[in-house]
């Protein structure tokens, strides 16, 4: 961290800007459009509200991919610390599997395309034996037809929701922090770190908005079960099942895929 601080004040001070200036302004736009939301709508209209706010948040979003550009290539760099068992390494791989897993928790759920079941049909009643035939079975390497998730209440905590309310937002966060304590290039390494403050502000104040029923709602029975920082609900002992509820619901094969995936990525940047 001392390296960072000390790499601040070497390079173009533009750099930073460029690398704060988008995210900063994707964060704000949306806030001040959100919080404002009704206020606009009855001045504007839905639609043209609607415009207004796609126009800026693409703006918002340009500027972005701009400043990666601008940016990409800028020195100084911190030296690379990538090696087996430094806390870097680590702390990249545990971000980066985490918020792969949550994405793979959005697709259908995988599951082993053979499997065998026992057929009793030929055995007799009075049969002692317990002999059973096997039957060997291909079937669709997608469950689309997965119950996991289901709840006989639209209140009940479920899903990814045990870990965060927000866990598309955070999935883009963890992946992008893990990004951020790999890259050596100082301004990227301020850069990749936008979608955590994103997930962070962003989500919190998406709450805060709901508790208020503007835009969305966010009733209490979910409020007081779950939370914006993941796992914070699951670590606190406030949200009912815990992590028995999650490891349940969790598509297990789904999230080895995004383990292997992350792996294989922090041994291809190993190899660097």
């Amino acid at each position: 961290m001392s390296l960072i601080v000390k790499g601040l004040n070497s390079y173009p001070k533009g750099a930073l800007r460029w690398a704060l200036g988008g995210w900063g302004f994707f964060i704000v736009e949306n806030v001040i459009l959100s919080e404002n939301r009704q206020y606009l709508i009855d001045k504007l209209g839905d639609e043209n509200y609607h415009k207004v706010y796609g126009t800026f948040s693409t703006i918002a979003t340009i500027s972005i991919g701009y400043a990666y550009y601008r940016i990409r290539k800028q020195v100084p760099t911190v030296p690379s610390n990538f090696k087996v068992g430094t806390p870097e390494s680590i702390a990249a791989w545990l971000s980066t599997s985490i918020g792969l897993v949550l994405v793979s928790q959005v697709a259908p759920t995988f599951q082993i395309p053979v499997t065998t079941t026992a057929n009793n049909a030929n055995v007799g009643v009075d049969d002692k034996s317990n002999n059973k035939q096997w039957n060997f079975q291909v079937r669709c390497p997608f469950d689309f037809a997965d119950k996991r998730m289901e709840s006989s209440s639209d209140n009940d905590v479920r899903g990814m929701e045990r870990i965060s309310r927000h866990p598309t937002l955070w999935s883009f966060g963890f992946v992008a922090l893990g990004q951020s304590l790999l890259t050596t290039n100082i301004p990227l390494k301020v850069w990749w770190l936008g979608p955590t403050f994103v997930a962070l502000l962003g989500g919190n104040h998406t709450d805060s908005r709901f508790r208020r029923n503007i835009g969305g709602t966010l009733p209490p029975e979910l409020d007081c079960q779950t939370s914006n920082i993941p796992f914070l609900a699951i670590l606190s002992g406030k949200q009912v099942g815990g992590w028995e509820g999650l490891r349940n619901e969790i598509k297990p094969i789904n999230a080895a895929l995004a383990v292997t995936a992350s792996s294989m990525m922090w041994i291809l940047r190993r190899k660097r």
